[in-house]
C-alpha cells in the first residue's frame, strides 16, 4: 500500500514538474517573441538561437509526463483517474518537431546572408580607411617639399640619432635599458641591432621619418586587421550556424519520433477499443 502510494505521488510530482516546463516554455517563446519583427534578419536568427537553446526543456518535460501516466498503470485501480493530456502534448510535440525542421535551413540562410553582410562592412571601412590614410599622405607629401619642412625633418632625425648615440655609447645606460622588465622585447632587439651595427640605426631613423614608409607600415595594418576581420566573422558564422542548425535538426528529429510514434500509439489503442467494444 505504502510503495502503491509513493508512486502516486511519484507520478503526480512528473506530471506537475513536466507541465510546468512546458508552460514555462511557451512562455519564453511568446516573449522572445516580442517586439514581432518577422521581416528583420537579426530578430529571426536570435529568436531561432533562444528558442534551440531552450528547446530540450519541453522535451524533458514530455518525457516526465509519459514517465509519469505510465506509473499511473501500477497505481489502484479505484483510485481517481488524472486529466489525460497526452494527446494534446503529443500535437505539441509535433508542431514543434516541424518548427524546429524549418528553423533549420532559415536559420543557416540567414547566419550565411548576415555573414555576408558583416565581411561587407568589414571591406567598406577597410577601404575608407586606406582612402583615408592615402588623403593624409599626399597633404604630408605636399607640405614637406618645401626647403624649410626638408630642414626641420633633418633636425628630428638629427635629434633621434643624437639620442640613440647617446645611449649606445653610455655602456650602463645601454644595460639598463637592456635589463629592463618594462621594455618590449622588440626594442630591446632593435638596440642590440643598432649597437653592432650603426647602418641599421640610420635605416630605421629614415624609415620612421619618412611619410611613405610610414603610410605603407599603416596599410599593412589596416590589410591585416581587415583579413582578420574576415576570418572571424566566417569563424563565427559557421560556428553559430552548425551549432544552432544541428541542434534544430536532432531536436526536430526528437519532437517528430515522439509526436507521431504517440499518435500513432493512441490511435491504435483507440482502435482496438473499439472492436473489442463492437464484440
Amino acid at each position: 500500500m505504502t510503495n502503491r502510494f509513493t508512486s502516486g505521488n511519484a507520478s503526480l510530482t512528473l506530471k506537475i514538474v513536466g507541465i510546468i516546463l512546458i508552460l514555462s516554455f511557451l512562455l519564453d517563446f511568446l516573449i522572445l517573441m516580442l517586439p514581432f519583427q518577422p521581416t528583420d534578419r537579426l530578430w529571426q536568427i536570435n529568436l531561432a538561437t533562444a528558442i534551440v537553446e531552450r528547446g530540450i526543456v519541453p522535451l524533458v518535460a514530455i518525457g516526465m509526463l509519459f514517465v509519469g501516466y505510465w506509473m499511473d498503470g501500477f497505481n489502484d485501480g479505484d483510485r481517481p483517474k488524472s486529466i489525460d493530456i497526452r494527446f494534446p502534448v503529443l500535437i505539441f510535440a509535433t508542431v514543434f518537431g516541424v518548427i524546429f525542421l524549418l528553423i533549420f535551413p532559415l536559420h543557416l540562410n540567414n547566419i550565411r546572408q548576415a555573414s555576408d553582410r558583416n565581411i561587407e562592412q568589414i571591406r567598406q571601412n577597410a577601404e575608407q580607411a586606406e582612402n583615408q590614410l592615402q588623403n593624409q599622405l599626399t597633404q604630408i607629401l605636399g607640405q614637406i617639399n618645401n626647403d624649410q619642412a626638408k630642414a626641420q625633418l633633418e633636425q628630428v632625425r638629427a635629434q633621434a640619432r643624437n639620442q640613440f648615440n647617446e645611449l649606445l655609447k653610455n655602456e650602463q645606460a645601454y644595460e639598463q635599458a637592456l635589463n629592463n622588465p618594462q621594455l618590449p622585447p622588440e626594442q630591446k632587439e632593435r638596440l642590440q641591432q643598432f649597437k653592432e651595427n650603426p647602418e641599421e640605426l640610420e635605416r630605421f631613423i629614415a624609415q620612421q621619418t619618412d611619410p611613405q614608409a610610414q603610410a605603407n607600415e599603416r596599410l599593412n595594418q589596416i590589410r591585416l586587421q581587415k583579413e582578420e576581420a574576415e576570418k572571424q566573422a566566417k569563424e563565427n558564422a559557421w560556428k553559430s550556424g552548425m551549432r544552432i542548425g544541428i541542434s534544430s535538426l536532432l531536436l526536430s528529429i526528437g519532437y517528430s519520433i515522439i509526436g507521431w510514434t504517440g499518435l500513432r500509439s493512441m490511435g491504435t489503442a483507440k482502435g482496438g477499443k473499439r472492436k473489442v467494444a463492437a464484440r
